[in-house]
C-alpha cells in the first residue's frame, strides 16, 4: 500500500466535472433499471444548482437531504456543494423528534425530501428555520415504461404507487423537484471555494452512545478520503468497476464509498433505496458488480437468501465491511464459498470516515482492521494520558491524523477541543498495534468494563459466545454493580434449533475467560438494537439491562 496520495486541491464536485468530461457516455447510475450518464448527471446538477440559487441558497446555508439511496440523493448533493452550500443527509426514516432535534441544529433554510418522508418534516416546520420544501418520489427516474405502467388504473399497479409514493399536500413553500429542475436551463453561478476550509457536509454521528453530534467535513476531507480509497485500491480499473451502493449515502459510509470515491474512477454504481434480499440477488445476477460495501449483517443477509449460489456473487471482487467486527462465522462462511475479496476497514464519520484497511490483495488479516490508509498515522496512547504513545501489543486509545480528519462538531467547540488536538483525532476506540503495523480494534472506550478494578473488553467475551452453537448474535455490555462496580451481562440471540441454557453458556465461557470476564447475566434476546447502519446501540441495552438485572 503506497504510504503517500497526492490530494488535490479541489472541491468534490471538480470530480464529477472531470470524470463527465473525460468519460461522458459512462453509466454513473443504475437505478431499477435506467441508466445516467455521467455528462447527464453533471448537466442536472447545474440545473439544480441553478434552481437552488432561485431559492436563495448562497454559499455557507445549509441544505437538508432527506432522501434515501435515488438519483436524487446524488443530484442535490453535488448541486448543494456545487454552490459553495452545506450538505446535511439525514435518514428519512427518523421520527419527528429525530428530525427536528436535527433541523433545528444545523439550521437548514432547504430540505430536499422523499414524499415518503414528508409528514415528518411538515410536523417539525413551526420549529425549525425551514424557509423551502423541494419534494420529490422514487417514481422521477424509475424507467419510462415503468412510469406508464403506474398509471394504469389496476390494483396491482395501485398497490404498488402506494408503495413508491405519497401525497403531498400543496403547503406554503413547497415545490417539486422536477419543477425546480425547470425553473433554469442555465447553469448555477460558480462559486469560489478553499476545500481545505469550506464545509462541504455535516454528517451526524450514529448516536449510539448518546444524542447524535454535526461532524463538519471541509472539500478537502471528502476528496482525500475518496483518493485515499481509490490509492489503497491497487486493482481498480478506471471506467470498468460497478459498485453496488446497499451502504445508505446519508451515512457517512456510503457517502464515500458510494458517492463520492467512485466518480474519482468513473464507476457505475447501482442504486437500491433499501434492503431486500430479492433485487439485491437480482442487482448481482443482473449488473455483476465488483466492488460491494457493506457491514456484516448485510454480509450475512445475502448468504442466507434462498438460492443464492457462488456464481450469483462471483463478480464481486472487492466486499469492503466496515462499521462493525466481522465474526469468524462470517469469515468461515466466505471462505467455503470460495469468495474472495473480503476485507475488514475501520473508519468513523469525523475522519470521512475511512482510517484503516486490510489489503484487497489477498493478504487480509481480517481478525485485525488492516493497515492505515495513505497519508494518514495512526498511533495508540495511554488512555489516561494521551501524551504517552504506547508501544505495539499495548492496548490503549487510537489516534490518528490525516487529511480526512474533520474539522469540529458543529456549533459545539468545547466537544471538538476534547477530541482534536493539533490535527490528531482522539476516536475513542481502544486498539492494539502489531509490530508491523496492523491495527485491531478492541472496543469503544466507553463500552470498557471495570469489574472490580479490571478491565473487560466486551469483543472478547463475544469472540468466545459466537463459538458456541446456541448464539447467533450477541452484545455484552456492563451494569452497575455496588461490590464490583460493574458487572458482565451478555444479550444473546439464540439458534432457533438449539435451546437457551444460561448455565450453559457459562460452563462455555469459563473454559476461556477468566472467572471477571464471564457474565453474571446471560439475557435472551429475539433481536439486538441496531442503528441505520447496523451497529448495536449498546447505550439501549444497558439501559434494557439495568431493568432487566435489577427488578
Amino acid at each position: 500500500m503506497p504510504a503517500e496520495v497526492d490530494v488535490p486541491p479541489v472541491p468534490v464536485p471538480h470530480l464529477l466535472d472531470e470524470t463527465a468530461a473525460r468519460l461522458p457516455r459512462r453509466t454513473a447510475y443504475i437505478f431499477y433499471g435506467r441508466r445516467l450518464a455521467y455528462r447527464q448527471v453533471r448537466n442536472l446538477v447545474d440545473r439544480f444548482a441553478a434552481g437552488l440559487q432561485t431559492l436563495g441558497v448562497r454559499p455557507g446555508d445549509r441544505v437538508s437531504l432527506v432522501l434515501p439511496n435515488c438519483p436524487q440523493m446524488a443530484i442535490v448533493f453535488f448541486a448543494v456543494l456545487r454552490l459553495g452550500a452545506v450538505a446535511v443527509p439525514h435518514n428519512p426514516l427518523y421520527t419527528a423528534e429525530e428530525m427536528g432535534r436535527q433541523l433545528a441544529d444545523c439550521g437548514s433554510r432547504v430540505a430536499v425530501v422523499l414524499d415518503r418522508s414528508y409528514a415528518t418534516v411538515r410536523s417539525v416546520r413551526h420549529s425549525v428555520p425551514l424557509e423551502h420544501v423541494v419534494v420529490t418520489s422514487l417514481t422521477e427516474y424509475l424507467p419510462w415504461p415503468q412510469r406508464l405502467a403506474l398509471r394504469l388504473p389496476l390494483a396491482s399497479m395501485r398497490r404498488k404507487r402506494a408503495a413508491l409514493t405519497a401525497e403531498v399536500p400543496p403547503d406554503p413553500g413547497v415545490i417539486g423537484f422536477g419543477e425546480l429542475l425547470r425553473r433554469s436551463r442555465q447553469p448555477a453561478r460558480q462559486t469560489w471555494l478553499v476545500p481545505d476550509r469550506h464545509p462541504a457536509a455535516i454528517q451526524y454521528t450514529g448516536g449510539t452512545e448518546g444524542r447524535p453530534k454535526g461532524v463538519t467535513l471541509t472539500h478537502r476531507n471528502l476528496v482525500a478520503n475518496a483518493y485515499q480509497k481509490q490509492t489503497w485500491d491497487l486493482e481498480s480499473r478506471d471506467g470498468r468497476e460497478v459498485t453496488l451502493a446497499v451502504l445508505p449515502l446519508f451515512h457517512s459510509f456510503g457517502m464515500t464509498a458510494c458517492l463520492i470515491a467512485p466518480v474519482v474512477r468513473a464507476e457505475t454504481v447501482v442504486l437500491l433505496p433499501r434492503y431486500d434480499a430479492g433485487q439485491v440477488i437480482r442487482a448481482l445476477r443482473r449488473y455483476r458488480p465488483t466492488i460491494f460495501p457493506g457491514v456484516p449483517t448485510l454480509y450475512e443477509q445475502v448468504l442466507d437468501t434462498p438460492g443464492v449460489e457462488r456464481r450469483d456473487l462471483a463478480s464481486v471482487r472487492l466486499w469492503l465491511s466496515g462499521a462493525s467486527s466481522l465474526t469468524a462465522r462470517t469469515i468461515e462462511r466466505f471462505h467455503r464459498m470460495g469468495l474472495r475479496g473480503l476485507v475488514q476497514a475501520y473508519g468513523l464519520t469525523e475522519a470521512s470516515p475511512a482510517v484503516s484497511s486490510n489489503p484487497g490483495d489477498g493478504r487480509a488479516r481480517n481478525e485485525t482492521v488492516g493497515l492505515p490508509l495513505p497519508s494518514t498515522d495512526v498511533v495508540i496512547v495511554d488512555v489516561d494520558d494521551p501524551t504517552r504513545v504506547l508501544p505495539p501489543g499495548r492496548p490503549g486509545e487510537v489516534v490518528v491524523r490525516g487529511p480526512q480528519v474533520f474539522a469540529g462538531y458543529w456549533n459545539r467547540p468545547e466537544e471538538t477541543a476534547r477530541v482534536l488536538s493539533n490535527g490528531w483525532l482522539r476516536t475513542g476506540d481502544i486498539g492494539v498495534m502489531s509490530p508491523d503495523g496492523f491495527l485491531t480494534i478492541l472496543d469503544r472506550k466507553q463500552d470498557l468494563i471495570k469489574v472490580s478494578g479490571f478491565s473487560v473488553y466486551p469483543s472478547e467475551v463475544e469472540e468466545v459466545l459466537y463459538r458456541h452453537p446456541a448464539v447467533i448474535e450477541c452484545a455484552v455490555v456492563g451494569v452497575p454493580d455496588e461490590r464490583r462496580g460493574e458487572k458482565v451481562v451478555a444479550c444473546v440471540v439464540e439458534h432457533p434449533a438449539y435451546p437457551f441454557s444460561a448455565d450453559e453458556l457459562r460452563r462455555h465461557c469459563e473454559k476461556y475467560l477468566s472467572h471477571y470476564k464471564v457474565p453474571e447475566e446471560f439475557l435472551p434476546r429475539s433481536a439486538l438494537p441496531r442503528s441505520g447502519i447496523g451497529k448495536v446501540m449498546r447505550r439501549v441495552l444497558r439501559e434494557e439491562c439495568l431493568l432487566e438485572v435489577t427488578h
